[in-house]
């Protein structure tokens, strides 16, 4: 099983949604070069989502 990986955009790569609401940064869950969760507001619900999936907390 690929690692997750959490990688933060800035700027214009942030989602509109989360511009409008003031966020210049947002955080994602990445495995295997492909974006496994939605956007994040901050750094440690990433954190906090990527332990539980590599814990197999979230199967499908």
């Amino acid at each position: 099983m690929a690692t997750i990986h959490i990688m933060s955009v800035i700027g214009s790569a942030v989602p509109s949604a989360l511009r409008e609401m003031g966020l210049l940064a947002c955080w994602y869950l990445v495995r295997d070069g492909e974006a496994v969760s939605a956007p994040l507001t901050s750094l440690s619900a990433a954190q906090a989502l990527a332990r539980r999936i590599e814990h197999g907390a979230l199967c499908a």
